[in-house]
């Protein structure tokens, strides 16, 4: 495992039928570094920050994980990880 490996994924919709897997802190910066200019705010800025804390070595994971998962709520982006699992897996079944 990474040592910027999240201890838990987190699902996110990227667009209306897009789940995301955030997986680990560099996940967490890509799609913070993609997201709207307009729709930035405190929350999103300090998941950002956590994230850039803890490749600078001052905060443990845990802290990027919690602070992304906040936004994720904030947003009103965060998706079940029951269900995207198995969004998942039907997908790679039909690829078969």
């Amino acid at each position: 495992m990474n040592t910027e490996d999240f201890s838990s994924p987190i699902f996110v919709k990227r667009a209306a039928y897009i789940v995301q897997e955030i997986a680990n802190v560099a996940d967490a910066v890509d799609f913070l570094n993609d997201w709207p200019e307009e729709l930035k705010d405190h929350t999103h800025e300090a998941a950002l920050q956590a994230c850039c804390d803890v490749y600078d070595g001052h905060k443990p994971i845990s802290a990027a994980h919690q602070a992304f998962l906040d936004f994720a709520k904030r947003a009103a982006i965060l998706e079940d990880p029951i269900s995207a699992m198995q969004w998942i897996a039907a997908c790679k079944k039909l690829r078969a």
